[in-house]
């Protein structure tokens, strides 16, 4: 028990200073930057050393006890500012993955409906028009055929369906429960936990490792509008905001995709096992008779 007290200790301190502290030291000194040097005197790193050597002149500098109050009180707020950016990051991964309750979330999901509706038409008729082209044995149905992949390309980079949320991570996130609710009748957020319970270890892993990537890349939205705010002081921090967005947006982007399709996988491949430990035969695979009847027993007799 005491060498378990001890590991957990040590990675609950591992995962304070990665994820509070040592970000929240950074921003700390960014802030002091700014403070110090301000717009007009940005590039002028001469008065930032003058700062440092004012406060180590200071009387408190040569107190031990000083040096440590100064200490726990950097620390104390480098892990305030690492918590307060970690909940603006819990906020922002719920603004990603909200649904269309409000106004404003209804009008972008309107406004990414159009655009996936305008990218779909020409889609359909760029195939169309490579399809006539093939059947007739025109010279430009390779042309028309890579035209129709680029609509197609177009059209995913909005949403794979129809969008129903107001964010591509949304959608792509819970476009699995449609795609399965379509192929075999179950509702997957019901089976979920079930197919959860029935997966290995190493496919549980791979789904905690993507949730973990896109949790990460929200919290980097977070830092990148803590630093884009400081910019208004020193527009230094501002480039590092820019920056953290940048890296953001992709990595969001990559993490919601890997999960879903890792969530679509886990259905195809432990669905036959969910329904044979919940009692229904499936010799064939999943069917849509299959998925009707886990989805009846999983709700409790509610289809």
């Amino acid at each position: 028990m005491t060498a378990f007290l001890n590991t957990l200790g040590g990675r609950l301190a591992e995962r304070w200073m990665s994820l509070l502290a040592i970000p929240g030291l950074i921003y700390l000194a960014a802030l002091a930057c700014a403070i110090t040097l301000g717009q007009r005197h940005w590039n002028e790193p001469g008065r930032l050393r003058a700062r440092l050597d004012a406060l180590a002149a200071a009387p408190g500098a040569h107190s031990p006890g000083g040096v440590a109050v100064a200490a726990i009180a950097v620390l104390a707020g480098s892990a305030a500012v690492g918590v307060g950016v970690q909940a603006v990051g819990t906020w922002w991964e719920r603004a990603w993955l909200t649904d269309t309750r409000g106004p404003v979330t209804r009008r972008l999901t309107a406004r990414r409906r159009r655009r996936w509706e305008a990218a779909d038409s020409a889609y359909r008729a760029a195939l169309v028009a490579a399809g006539r082209a093939t059947i007739a044995g025109a010279d430009d149905a390779g042309p028309l055929t890579e035209a129709a992949e680029r609509h197609y390309a177009a059209r995913a980079r909005i949403a794979f369906a129809v969008p129903r949320y107001p964010f591509w991570a949304g959608d792509r996130i819970t476009a699995p429960e449609h795609r399965v609710w379509r192929a075999y009748r179950l509702n997957l957020t019901a089976a979920w936990p079930h197919l959860w319970l029935l997966a290995p270890d190493g496919t549980r892993q791979e789904l905690s490792t993507a949730r973990t990537a896109f949790t990460s890349a929200c919290r980097l939205h977070a830092w990148a509008v803590a630093y884009l705010l400081l910019g208004a002081c020193w527009w230094p921090a501002a480039v590092i905001g820019v920056l953290a967005a940048a890296t953001a947006v992709p990595r969001g982007r990559s993490a919601a995709s890997a999960f879903a399709d890792l969530a679509e996988a886990l259905t195809d491949l432990h669905g036959k096992d969910l329904a044979l430990a919940l009692g229904i035969p499936c010799d064939s695979g999943l069917t849509q008779e299959v998925g009707t009847e886990m989805t009846r027993v999983l709700n409790k007799g509610v289809a």
